[in-house]
């Protein structure tokens, strides 16, 4: 049994997480996770109260939560990344309106930097080590 030493693993991790950047829009799903979190923190309302408050007390958890859904969304497989960019593009433009100018802009501005930056994803090809031969 072949066994990896400290350093082999942690560079195997490194090209893993290399590949994994390559082949889905991460940059863009991180935008958008970070813009629901913060309309979500800025939201601050217990699921409770926001229930009974009706649309207006919900608003952050619904344009924060559905901007978190999205940007993993985009995470888990590149042939989401065009819905899941125009969904949360519009919900973090909603925020604006339901939920605290849309975590005071930052949440906002966040998940349509995200949402535009999912949409506009290309892939780009997966490096391959090659060897080079003695010589």
């Amino acid at each position: 049994m072949l066994t990896l030493v400290k350093g082999e693993r942690a560079q195997e991790a490194r090209d893993w997480f290399r590949d994994f950047r390559r082949t889905r829009p991460f940059w863009g799903g991180l935008w958008m996770v970070l813009g629901g979190s913060m309309i979500l923190r800025v939201s601050a309302v217990s699921l409770e109260s926001a229930v009974s408050g009706g649309i207006t007390g919900f608003g952050g958890w619904m344009t924060g939560g559905g901007l978190i859904i999205c940007g993993l969304l985009v995470w888990a497989g590149e042939e989401h990344r065009f819905v899941a960019g125009i969904i949360g593009l519009l919900l973090a433009i909603a925020s604006l309106v339901v939920s605290n100018l849309g975590g005071f802009f930052i949440g906002m501005l966040f998940g349509i930097i995200g949402g535009a930056m999912a949409i506009a994803w290309g892939p780009k090809p997966v490096r391959e080590l090659t060897e080079e031969a003695d010589g």
